[in-house]
């Protein structure tokens, strides 16, 4: 996290440094960009909710795997 603090306070020190018109258009209209994709709706198809509802179920009941375990067939795999 410490490195998303400085990133962002040495980017508002370059903002607030500039007094080029065209440079703070440009940072306007991307961060306007990434405001608008992300709230942007998603929409799931129907199989991609159905998926969805058959891992909800496999969670549900246990049937799972860890991380370890599935590092653990992916060696045996590689074997």
């Amino acid at each position: 996290m410490e490195n998303i603090e400085l990133l962002r306070s040495q980017l508002v020190e370059k903002i607030f440094s500039t007094n080029n018109i065209g440079v703070l258009q440009a940072i306007d209209d991307l961060l306007a960009s990434i405001r608008t994709k992300e709230e942007e709706e998603f929409v799931f198809s129907e199989s991609q909710k159905d998926l969805l509802l058959l891992a909800e179920e496999d969670i549900k009941y246990g049937r799972t795997t860890t991380d370890e375990e599935l590092r653990k067939l992916d060696e045996e795999w590689m074997r």
